[in-house]
């Protein structure tokens, strides 16, 4: 039997191999890239370098994006897993179906949230007939909605001066949910729930407080309340 070292050095190794798959495809990508929208052109040829100047205008092409930021991104677990001794587990793909006369026709969605873990955000939803091109939707849609947000040390109990944590408390709503976030000193963490954790990890805030209500469980609903608190950061 194996020991469970050497299986984690094998998924690192895995995660790494597959971290440099996909950097790879991102250039070939950019190289092959022909822009049809006018920001597309002076993006690519290099007369916009700065992804601030490029949020001034309408973003239609995630190139964009993919040339003047280093993204990461992560699946949000919106659906829930069927079956009797699975069933009611929480995972990425969520599963609908359509009555027709040939028979059920499935669709699957996923939420996806993208971010350089430097104050840019953003975060789409993507739906297909197959798992694949749900995720590559939602990459896009996500790239095309990224926005920036402003962090500080706004908390009483620290005087670091770094940019970890919203500047003040925010509210956000979508829905029934409702969620707020509250600057916390250094060393405190993300005080949240999993799936808005996760979006506040590639959105570079490290440490907050946070107070949820409302349909929790409808993890669409609480992503977009999360984002809409982060976006009213800029009203300062």
């Amino acid at each position: 039997m194996t020991s469970p070292i050497f299986k984690n050095k094998d998924t690192k190794e895995i995660s790494k191999l597959k971290e440099e798959r996909i950097k790879q495809q991102q250039i070939k990508n950019l190289e092959d890239w022909r822009p049809k929208t006018k920001l597309g052109m002076l993006v690519k040829g290099k007369k916009i370098k700065n992804i601030d100047e490029a949020l001034k205008y309408k973003i239609l092409e995630p190139e964009i994006v993919d040339s003047l930021l280093e993204l990461k991104s992560d699946i949000l677990n919106i659906g829930q897993a069927k079956g009797k001794f699975g069933g009611g587990k929480r995972r990425a793909w969520r599963q609908t179906q359509k009555k027709t006369a040939e028979g059920n026709v499935p669709t699957f969605s996923c939420m996806i949230v993208v971010g350089n873990s430097d104050g840019y955000v953003g975060i789409g939803y993507g739906r297909a007939k197959e798992t694949l091109p749900a995720r590559a939707k939602g990459l896009r849609y996500a790239k095309l909605n990224i926005t920036k947000i402003k962090r500080a040390c706004a908390s009483f109990d620290c005087v670091c001066g770094e940019e970890h944590t919203v500047p003040f408390i925010v509210k956000g709503k979508c829905g029934s949910c409702r969620v707020n976030l509250i600057p916390a000193p250094q060393g405190t963490g993300l005080v949240i729930g999993d799936e808005c954790k996760k979006i506040l990890k590639v959105a570079g805030i490290k440490d907050v407080y946070s107070k949820t209500s409302g349909s929790k469980r409808t993890t669409i609903n609480l992503a977009k309340a999360c984002i809409d608190a982060l976006h009213k950061t800029n009203n300062m």
